[in-house]
């Protein structure tokens, strides 16, 4: 096949690079750390604007959606049009999409807020990632693809402690106003000093049908894990209104899994039309013959399944600890706080453990320390635990995040060529938010499924504390008295959490054999040079 845009072949001679370079992370990072940001503030906003669970997960996972649908179409718009002006663009629109999910009074209003938040973030990450490719070659290269890694992991770490600082100290609105001064900042200083790339496009056509297909697949495929405990898996629960159209209860199959298959199929005609605009040389969204590459097949595998488990964590945590164990949202961003210090210290180091035992071996050691910190977590959440001791597994999840964030972009990069990296980034950028927005409405089915499971008390509170994520046992703890209920219902929800996180693990463990088996490849590589 053949690539069908190719990035800039020379470095821009910016004699402020390092600058441009500092600009270009804070957009990142502003964008990253709303993934974050708003977990730890999410059983503030299920109280304040009366969500239920499957409303919160929607509040969460909506930006991942639209924000992995529209990367690869924003990726090459940035390099027809220019990345400056994409990342320009996108910053504005992230920081319109903040103020309106401020002012948001209900949840459907919020929800749309999310999603003009996510299309400008899918906008804002492929243009960072394009113009630090196109500006630095070499030893500056590999440094600055380090800082680009850190502030992705450092970015999604720190936000659960920014998330309970706003929403504790102010209100949960504050996790949205705060992109305001940081995103008119970061225009203002893209304009003096990040320089403008683009692309070569030397083929025809924009690949409308691959964009409708492929924001139809994920999309779809998320609806269905996210209702299917709401609708039912397979037999409809209750009547559903999907759009303008109801699903009646008494229909024989549910429609979830028709959806799910709707969003398979549609995965599938993508992958086979992407072959086909390849073939005939026209303009596509994705390069398949990347894949034909061993480590970036098996590092977007990796990527995706270690998105899927670290999403799972911060989705479900900041619920366990408010709702469960009856934190403060600011005392819940302390505890989550604990991921940023290991991230940070391990973040730092990662280049110089790199250099003397290899990006691979990295990668793997860090997906080691992140399945060893949640499973001892884990194993944590009985109610007679002191909750500040859930702080040490953190840090130990925190240091291998550190280390894998920062040098799994890199390692999936290696084998792709120059012309190539823009696609390939933003190829694993989408694999990423695909695996974020699947890790949110995987630990939300995993907990309702949970929670339906191990609440016993026989009262309505059962039911209502499922529904709320619980909220209901937030309420309840409030009103003051009947502490054997709460303690009841707070033990449940634990275990229900407990089910969640090994749930997390287990894609983790995926991810980490994925990391042994390009360590493998690397190995062969390096004998075969």
């Amino acid at each position: 096949m053949k690539n069908s845009e190719d990035t800039e072949p020379e470095e821009v001679d910016l004699p402020h690079k390092w600058s441009a370079l500092w600009v270009l992370a804070i957009g990142l990072g502003m964008i990253i750390l709303d993934g974050t940001i708003v977990g730890v503030a999410l059983p503030t906003i299920i109280t304040s604007l009366d969500l239920d669970l499957t409303e919160a997960q929607w509040i969460n996972s909506i930006y991942s959606v639209v924000f992995a649908a529209l990367l690869l179409s924003a990726g090459r718009i940035g390099d027809r049009l220019g990345r400056k002006r994409l990342f320009i663009t996108g910053t504005s629109i992230f920081v319109i999409g903040s103020i309106l999910a401020a002012l948001s009074g209900s949840s459907t209003l919020l929800l749309l807020a999310r999603v003009v938040q996510g299309i400008g973030g899918a906008m804002v990450l492929p243009a960072t990632l394009s113009t630090v490719n196109a500006v630095f070659r070499g030893k500056d290269r590999a440094a600055a693809f380090g800082v680009w890694g850190a502030t992705m992991s450092g970015a999604a770490a720190v936000g659960p402690l920014l998330g309970g600082w706003l929403a504790g100290s102010f209100s949960w609105e504050w996790i949205f106003w705060v992109n305001v001064p940081i995103g008119l900042a970061v225009i203002v200083a893209t304009v003096l000093l990040v320089p403008e790339t683009k692309g070569k496009v030397t083929t025809r056509g924009l690949d409308v049908d691959g964009f409708q297909l492929s924001a139809l697949g994920i999309g779809a495929v998320v609806f269905a894990i996210i209702e299917g405990p709401s609708m039912g898996w397979w037999a409809p629960t209750r009547d559903a209104t999907i759009l303008f159209w109801t699903w009646p209860q008494t229909a024989f199959l549910s429609p979830v899994p028709v959806i799910g298959l709707l969003g398979l199929v549609a995965i599938a005609v993508f992958l086979l039309w992407e072959r086909h605009r390849a073939r005939v040389q026209r303009s596509a969204l994705l390069d398949l013959s990347l894949f034909s590459l061993p480590r970036f097949s098996w590092g977007n595998a990796t990527a995706a399944m270690v998105a899927v488990g670290e999403f799972a964590l911060i989705f479900v945590l900041p619920l366990y600890l408010v709702s469960a164990r009856g934190l403060g949202v600011m005392q819940a961003g302390f505890v989550l706080a604990a991921m940023a210090v290991g991230a940070f210290l391990a973040g730092a180091q990662a280049r110089h453990l790199a250099a003397r035992i290899g990006p691979p071996a990295v990668v793997l050691l860090g997906l080691g320390l992140e399945v060893v910190g949640i499973a001892v977590m884990a194993f944590l959440l009985a109610p007679t635990v002191s909750v500040w001791l859930m702080t040490i597994p953190l840090v130990i999840y925190g240091l291998g995040l550190g280390l894998a964030s920062a040098q799994l972009t890199s390692l999936v990069l290696a084998d792709v060529s120059t012309s190539q990296s823009g696609q390939g980034s933003a190829t694993q950028s989408t694999v990423r938010q695909v695996g974020m927005a699947i890790g949110t409405a995987v630990a939300g089915a995993l907990l309702s499924m949970g929670l339906g499971f191990y609440l016993s008390t026989g009262t309505p509170l059962d039911e209502a504390t499922r529904v709320s994520a619980g909220g209901a046992l937030q309420s309840l703890r409030a009103q003051g008295g009947q502490e054997d209920l709460v303690a009841e219902l707070s033990g449940q929800f634990a275990q229900a959490t407990q089910m969640t996180l090994l749930g997390a693990v287990a894609f983790l463990v995926m991810g980490l054999l994925g990391a042994w088996i390009m360590l493998r490849l690397s190995k062969r590589s390096e004998q075969a040079h």
